[in-house]
């Protein structure tokens, strides 16, 4: 039975205008998503089913787990928000979940990976989102643990919209019906399509980035400072998963994995490594702007001090011919001075000549002062 059609269908499908999800179905019937109630603590929601389609809707925990034993060919599907202790190693009880995967569950901050336990597989993803406000990309990390009969998630932040992943899973049965395995090939393509968005506004940001470098905006290499950071995230969550998914590749003989399942798989990898390589090439455009920014500063401060100097260069010119202008003026008036006192007995009062003398004296000086600040470029 070939389900490309309705898969693609399932994969592609937009949300109406505006992004708000199709309306709710009456409580009443079973496919409806179960409310949060009280005593739910960070369960969001909980479901069983047979044959892709949607069975219970269990309250709680323990409900859970009684339904599904009461249905050996069922699949249960729980989703966690930050969930407790206490809720966590009920889980691990109940579905014989490894203390190790539990505990990085608990803790989370981990990086991506795959790990298998026996016959669960335990992943963990990061996944991000782009605020258009901020202008900022933020991360949030989900983990997964994929058994025979049930898939859990365990989320820490917004990312990623998992009620979107289950509307869609179970508007697709036959997917749905190939069981958990299935679920958690859903989970990887949304993580990352929600790539996309990111790599979007990144590239919007750089560009603006390139106008501001060029613009002479002092405050831009902050702004590539912190984009640099958020990518360098980026790239810790996007790398990792090239290896993850060609691990999960690799197993495909080994745990019969569904054919389907395996091209849906291989599209996800080549959407992944698309996404790693246009995150590397960001870093790097990043680090060749943050080197031409500091070339650009270089050369303006060069430029100031070169204004600066030359300023200062044109300053001692002026100073150079005023100080020659005074000195020369000096000569005259030092003269004056002399002969203008008015002693009584001067050698030169009675002097025949010593008025032409005392003029022909300040003739020189001047003339002689004039030519030697002309010589060294004074004047």
């Amino acid at each position: 039975m070939s389900l490309s059609p309705k898969r693609n269908q399932w994969r592609r499908r937009p949300l109406p205008p505006g992004g708000s999800p199709p309306p709710t179905p009456a409580s009443g019937d079973p496919a409806a998503p179960s409310p949060v109630h009280k005593d739910q603590g960070s369960v969001v929601q909980a479901a069983l089913y047979r044959e892709g389609r949607r069975v219970s809707t269990p309250d709680s925990l323990a409900e859970t787990f009684r339904q599904l034993r009461e249905y050996p060919d069922g699949m249960a599907w729980i989703g966690l928000h930050r969930p407790t202790e206490a809720e966590l190693l009920s889980l691990a009880a109940e579905f014989d979940l490894h203390e190790l995967a539990v505990e990085d569950a608990l803790e989370a901050h981990q990086r991506p990976k795959l790990e298998r336990y026996g016959d669960t597989l335990f992943v963990v993803l990061r996944a991000a989102r782009y605020l258009d406000a901020q202008e900022e990309v933020e991360f949030g990390e989900l983990h997964v643990f994929v058994g025979r009969d049930f898939l859990i998630t365990v989320r820490h932040g917004a990312a990623p919209d998992l009620s979107a992943v289950r509307r869609r899973m179970e508007e697709t049965p036959e997917l749905l019906a190939l069981g958990p395995e299935a679920v958690l090939y859903a989970i990887l393509d949304a993580v990352v399509d929600g790539y996309a968005p990111v790599v979007a506004g990144v590239q919007n940001d750089i560009d603006e980035i390139e106008t501001e470098v060029f613009g002479g905006d002092p405050a831009v290499s902050r702004r590539i400072y912190e984009l640099a950071r958020e990518m360098v995230e980026f790239q810790r969550a996007t790398r990792p998963l090239v290896a993850m998914l060609h691990a999960l590749m690799a197993g495909f003989a080994k745990y019969g994995t569904d054919e389907e399942l395996q091209s849906y798989l291989r599209d996800v990898a080549d959407h992944v490594t698309h996404t790693s390589e246009r995150v590397d090439g960001f870093r790097q455009a990043l680090a060749d702007i943050l080197t031409v920014n500091a070339t650009l500063v270089t050369q303006q401060q060069n430029e100031e001090m070169r204004a600066m100097a030359e300023a200062g260069f044109e300053q001692n010119e002026e100073i150079k011919k005023i100080s020659s202008w005074a000195a020369i003026l000096f000569a005259p008036t030092l003269v004056g001075t002399i002969y203008g006192m008015n002693f009584e007995h001067m050698p030169e009062l009675s002097w025949q000549f010593g008025y032409p003398f005392a003029i022909g004296l300040m003739g020189v000086v001047c003339v002689s002062l004039y030519v030697i600040f002309k010589r060294r470029g004074w004047l």
